[in-house]
């Protein structure tokens, strides 16, 4: 289960998108995220799932990877259904049955809340993390946010912490898959139980899992000391982010897609 969780993994290519401006790319994302936002009818939600599925498939990401990727939120996604379904009323009946009551409205809101995590996932996910390396990243966040430094914002730093997070979150839960496949040869059982016992079941997960973070954050921080690293003035880069006709292509096309959204709203 754990294995199937990809944020933050970078999946480097040779696609259109990952040849676009990390800079371009969060603002692609957040107009993305607005879009997602502002869907409230059938039509804006088929151009909502259009969008992201030509969103996947310009990143020639693999099929099998972005369904993988989409695997831990479907308890989230059924979840919120079966609370909008049974929560939701409406004016037309559809079901009755004791103190259940179903109404269309409910699995209208439903079928929105899925397809709306769906595409704020696929979308975001194969905009930014899976299509951008961590330390273009980094560039683009520091560059973004480099107004803030005349509030004496620590801009930099604050773009490292992000990027070092997002980097690392692939590896604890890889260490995490370990630990508990050690903790299950030696006996444990994080299957059975009441809910106490299964919370209590995982204290011996957590603890390794925090002395092991602690130990890479350690083992980092030398690394980096050791390379004379700063951040801040002074600091180059080998590859300066320069943007292209082709960044503000891609912001015109997604500028035209929400302004469809929008206009489909109203239909």
């Amino acid at each position: 289960m754990l294995n199937d969780i990809t944020l933050g993994q970078f999946f480097p290519g040779d696609s259109v998108l990952h040849k676009i401006d990390p800079r371009m790319k969060i603002i692609l994302m957040l107009l993305f995220i607005t879009s997602v936002f502002f869907a409230n009818n059938y039509y804006s939600f088929a151009l909502l799932v259009a969008g992201a599925l030509i969103i996947a498939a310009v990143s020639q990401l693999s099929v099998m990877m972005l369904l993988k990727g989409l695997k831990p939120i479907i308890f989230i996604a059924v979840f919120t259904a079966v609370i909008n379904i049974f929560w939701t009323k409406g004016e037309n009946l559809i079901f009755e049955f004791w103190i259940i009551r179903i109404y269309d409205d409910g699995l209208k809101m439903a079928l929105f809340m899925v397809l709306r995590i769906i595409t704020l996932i696929l979308g975001t996910g194969v905009l930014l993390t899976y299509t951008t390396s961590p330390m273009a990243l980094t560039d683009a966040i520091e560059r973004l946010l480099s107004p803030l430094k005349k509030l004496h914002v620590p801009v930099h730093e604050f773009a490292m912490m992000m990027t070092i997070a997002l980097r690392f979150i692939p590896t604890l839960i890889e260490e995490t898959e370990k630990i508990t496949n050690a903790q299950k040869a030696r006996g444990a059982d994080f299957e059975s139980g009441k809910l106490i016992d299964r919370a209590k079941a995982m204290i011996p997960i957590l603890i390794p899992l925090f002395v092991s973070a602690f130990r890479r954050a350690d083992e980092l921080a030398v690394a980096m000391e050791c390379r004379l690293y700063h951040g801040g003035e002074g600091r180059t880069r080998m590859k300066v982010l320069k943007l292209s006709g082709r960044d503000f292509t891609a912001l015109a096309m997604m500028i035209t897609f929400s302004a469809g959204l929008l206009i489909l709203n109203k239909l």
